[in-house]
């Protein structure tokens, strides 16, 4: 009997796979990758056209000695990698790693870990792909090249250890661009009215919208008197009433991005934890009667389609469980302006008949969590949308319009099974669903609501990679990578679900900016993922991109280098000095952000927190402000006397009392504000000296 080889890349995968073939197939894994760029240095032959010179991987020689035993001993060895460019670039390596006779090696590729998935595929080997492995090795090779050429100039500028990269740093720029968008906020007042009125002995509230003309803003207290003024004597009548129906559409199945947004807002996983735990489930999980199953199909991917088979079962489950009204006759699907690559299916469950319930005591807690999330957003996919019934109830009092809406579920559809953290709040009032055209009201009284204009929020991982996605940033297998280096670089901090810039963070910002604005410009690393898309096609040759890419990196990063010459690299000094050998301490940057150390290291191996002054008094005590850093290193401004002086903010306080309130004025971007939102008082920066 022939015998069979099977290479994946996860041990995990490999109990389930092998139970799914016969005894003439053995079943190994490669641990990941086997052959990389050396570490030591960038690893690109520039003399010969930018070839990259691939060496096996620290430890995994070990690993190559078994493999190469086991594929002497089979006739046959089938490279079973995952199906992305990734996975094609592992049996690529692998393939020249071993040596392995074309003759003798296929191709396979299976969105699931399903024996009818498994079985499939080996009946429809293939070559690999060497567009795939072409826009792999384009995008290794422009991250080396940005990484090894401009990391060095960050450890002359700031410390040892510091990275960039052509995605993290365009991550980073775009955390730092809303933090400086949310520093320069100035609140605008605002005022809403609501009217509450009586029908039927039943008390209910309409919203002031405007006049005939439009909507009307009510800007300032003065403003809303006066309309209060206006509508005393006025008497308040229904002037139009409009029923209807609106639908709700069922919302398509997870991909890769939205399935990290849905499970950081409604399980509060990490962008990390979601795709180590779908890992998981894809690979394999233990269950009763079945053995070891892969439970979702593939975890990356951009996709929303899902096979006909799949279709079909999910439809047959819809209609045996729920009833054929619930069935969609018309598919959601999902709008984009981007090249989707839809060799992959949208993440759904192998089998939706395994239901949640029926496997939750057989997995861990947030295996289930994630699992249910996957399968109900699946069925609900392919279920028909909500209708609600409508009514908005227009009422007019004097020259002026207020507005009141109801809606009540009339036909839950997909909401039989899903939803979303976004789900809309339904505003149910009786009263209002029963007013007619022509109907007088009595009224009670007004209630009035001062309110502030909200700076942009704080990015959240969910945020980061919705904004990433739309932008065209990364692709599905890099943003949990890339945000998870940012913040082990503590360039960026995460404080409850919000993701902050630390200050290490804005320093390497800063000579990105400066030195590499190309870089860390948004539209150029989106074109860059289209030329890899388009090499991936096949339409575009991957050294053309390296040719056209590394003259403009070089040229980029002399120009820094010059630039940064200039700079004065030396530790800054500051006015302390070391109690233990009466030198003057110097600035430093560790793992923290700035601290005090002194220069007769390693002699002397003394540090103390850096204090650093922001140049104006405490507006409490008139004591010295110095920026502080809370536990997770995100920056405020606290006075020197704390905690006696318990003075704090986030922005940094002006030398100039509020010429309204009397209050302190914090710095807004090129504006000054009062620090007191309710006053309000804003000017620019120009006048502060005057």
């Amino acid at each position: 009997m022939a015998k069979y080889l099977v290479i994946v890349e996860s041990p995990a995968k490999v109990n389930t796979i092998k139970k799914f073939l016969g005894s003439n197939y053995e079943v190994v894994a490669s641990n990941g990758h086997v052959r990389d760029m050396p570490k030591s240095t960038m690893g690109i032959d520039f003399e010969n056209d930018y070839e990259p010179k691939y060496i096996t991987i620290r430890g995994k020689g070990d690993k190559l000695a078994e493999l190469r035993r086991c594929v002497k001993k089979a006739d046959k060895v089938y490279l079973a990698t995952d199906p992305d460019r990734e996975g094609e670039a592992i049996s690529w390596h692998l393939a020249n790693a071993l040596k392995l006779d074309p003759k003798k090696t296929a191709r396979i590729t299976f969105n699931e870990i399903t024996k009818p998935a498994v079985k499939e595929s080996l009946k429809h080997p293939r070559e690999i792909n060497m567009n795939l492995v072409d826009s792999q090795q384009a995008r290794r090779v422009m991250d080396r090249m940005v990484g090894y050429s401009i990391s060095p100039l960050l450890w002359m500028k700031i410390k040892r250890g510091l990275s960039a990269g052509r995605v993290q740093s365009v991550a980073l720029r775009m955390l730092c661009d809303r933090e400086d968008e949310i520093n320069a906020f100035i609140p605008k007042e605002y005022w809403d009215m609501d009217a509450v009125l009586k029908y039927n002995k039943k008390d209910f509230k309409v919203s002031f919208y405007g006049n005939e003309k439009g909507k009307i803003e009510i800007t300032g207290k003065e403003q809303l008197d006066g309309i209060v003024k206006e509508l005393k004597a006025a008497r308040f009548t229904v002037s139009d009433v409009k029923k209807g129906n609106r639908s709700r559409k069922a919302p398509v199945p997870f991909t890769t991005s939205t399935l990290q947004q849905e499970a950081s807002k409604a399980l509060n996983f990490s962008t990390q934890k979601t795709m180590r735990i779908a890992q998981q489930l894809y690979e394999g999980v233990e269950i009763k009667g079945r053995g070891s199953i892969g439970l979702i199909t593939y975890l990356r991917t951009d996709s929303t389609r899902i096979s006909e088979t799949a279709e079909a079962q999910v439809k047959d489950f819809i209609e045996n469980n729920y009833g054929e009204s619930y069935m969609t006759k018309e598919v959601t699907t999902k709008k984009s302006g981007k090249k989707i690559q839809d060799a992959h299916e949208a993440i759904r469950p192998t089998d939706v008949t395994l239901l949640p319930d029926s496997i939750k005591a057989q997995l861990p807690r947030d295996l289930f969590r994630l699992y249910q999330l996957i399968w109900k957003r699946f069925v609900a996919s392919r279920m028909q949308s909500a209708v609600y019934e409508t009514t908005n109830v227009k009422v007019a009092a004097g020259k002026y319009i207020f507005n009141a809406a109801t809606s009540k579920l009339d036909f839950d559809g997909f909401m039989k099974v899903y939803t979303d953290s976004d789900n809309e709040k339904v505003v149910t009032n009786n009263t209002v669903s029963k007013l007619e055209k022509g109907m007088e009201l009595d009224f009670v009284e007004f209630e009035e609501n001062q309110h502030f204009t909200q700076p942009p929020a704080h990015f959240t991982e969910a945020a980061l990679v919705k904004a990433m996605e739309e932008q065209g940033i990364g692709r599905p297998s890099t943003y949990a990578p890339t945000i998870g280096t940012i913040i082990g670089r503590r360039y960026v901090i995460k404080e409850k679900k919000n993701l902050y810039v630390t200050e290490l963070g804005e320093a390497v910002n800063n000579v990105m900016k400066t030195a590499f604005a190309v870089i860390v410009d948004t539209a150029f690393t989106a074109n860059m993922e289209s030329l890899l898309d388009a090499v991936e096609e096949g339409t575009v040759e991957w050294k053309t991109i390296i040719r056209n890419f590394y003259p403009d990196l070089d040229e980029m990063v002399k120009e820094a280098e010059k630039k940064l010459e200039k700079i004065k690299i030396a530790d800054e000094e500051s006015e302390e000095i070391c109690e233990e050998c009466g030198r003057r301490m110097v600035i430093k940057y560790g793992p923290h952000g700035k601290f005090l150390a002194c220069p007769g290291f390693p002699e002397c191996k003394n540090t103390k927190p850096y204090l650093e002054k922001a140049g104006v008094p405490c507006p409490k005590c008139g004591k010295d402000v110095i920026i502080r850093k809370t536990k997770k290193g995100r920056r405020y401004f606290g006075c020197i006397d704390y905690p006696e002086c318990d003075f704090m903010s986030w922005q940094k306080p002006s030398t100039k009392k509020c010429p309204q309130c009397g209050g302190y004025m914090v710095e807004k971007g090129n504006k000054l504000a009062c620090a007191n939102a309710e006053c309000g008082y804003v000017e620019s920066k120009e006048n502060k000296d005057r």
